[in-house]
C-alpha cells in the first residue's frame, strides 16, 4: 500500500486531495492545528490516520512521520499560513507576523522533509504547495509572496541534491478556500473554482515521469487531455 503524509488536510486542498488519495487506496498520515475540523473533516475516510497539531512544532512532525511508519511515498506541504487579513502593506506589515508566515511555509516544511527523509522510499515524491503570488508582485502579498517564493526556490535546490526523490513545487491555482476568503475579506470569490479542480494535475503528477520542477496544476491535466 502506497503510503503519505498531507499537511492541511481538515479543509480546502488538503481535505480534497486527501479524499482522493483514499478513494484510490492510499493509507494518508494528515494534519491540521484544529482537532474537532480534522476529525470531521476525515471521519469514515478509508486508511486515514489523523493527528491534529501545528506544523511549526517539530515534535508534532516528528509524530506525522512516525506514524507513517518506514516506507513513505509522498509528502505534500500543505499547510501554510497567510499572514493578517485584511493583507497590509509590507510597510505596515508586523515582523511578528512575518516570522510566523515564514515559520510555516518555509521552514517547517524543510523540518518535515529532514524528518521523513530516511523513510522515502526511492523515486518517492515530495510536493510543496506554491502559489503565483511567489512569482507575481501583487499588493499586499509581500509576507505570503515571499515566503513562497522562498519555498519554491528551496524546492528547486532540494530536487537538485536529492535526484533520487521526485521533488516538486505546485501552484494550483485560484481556489474557492477560507484562505482565498481570508485574503479577500467582504468580497464574493464564488466565481473561483473549488480545490477540488486542482487535484487531478496533483494526481497526474504523481502517476507520470515528469522531472522534478514547478507546475501548474491545472496545466498537468490540460497537458493530458
Amino acid at each position: 500500500m502506497d503510503t503519505a503524509i498531507v499537511t492541511g488536510a481538515s479543509r480546502g486542498l488538503g481535505l480534497a486531495l486527501t479524499r482522493a488519495l483514499s478513494d484510490q487506496g492510499w493509507s494518508v498520515v494528515v494534519d491540521a492545528r484544529d482537532a474537532q475540523a480534522l476529525g470531521r473533516a476525515t471521519a469514515g475516510l478509508d486508511g486515514v490516520v489523523a493527528i491534529a497539531g501545528d506544523v511549526a512544532d517539530a515534535r508534532h512532525r516528528a509524530e506525522l512521520v512516525a506514524a507513517a511508519g518506514d516506507a513513505i511515498d509522498l509528502l505534500v506541504n500543505n499547510a501554510s499560513a497567510l499572514g493578517p487579513s485584511p493583507l497590509p502593506a509590507l510597510a505596515d506589515l508586523s515582523l511578528e507576523e512575518l516570522r510566523r508566515v515564514l515559520e510555516v511555509n518555509v521552514v517547517a516544511p524543510l523540518g518535515l522533509v529532514q524528518e521523513a527523509l530516511p523513510r522515502l522510499r526511492d523515486g518517492a515524491a515530495i510536493i510543496d504547495l506554491s502559489s503565483d503570488a511567489a512569482v507575481e508582485p501583487y499588493e499586499g502579498w509581500g509576507g505570503y509572496g515571499a515566503s513562497k517564493a522562498a519555498l519554491d526556490h528551496m524546492t528547486a535546490i532540494l530536487a537538485a541534491e536529492r535526484p533520487d526523490l521526485r521533488v516538486y513545487a505546485v501552484d494550483p491555482g485560484d481556489m474557492r478556500t477560507r484562505m482565498h476568503q481570508d485574503a479577500f475579506p467582504g468580497e464574493d470569490i464564488s466565481d473561483r473554482p473549488p480545490p477540488e479542480e486542482s487535484v487531478p494535475g496533483l494526481l497526474a503528477l504523481l502517476r507520470g515521469s515528469l522531472p522534478s520542477g514547478r507546475y501548474r496544476a491545472r496545466e498537468l491535466t490540460r497537458e493530458r487531455a
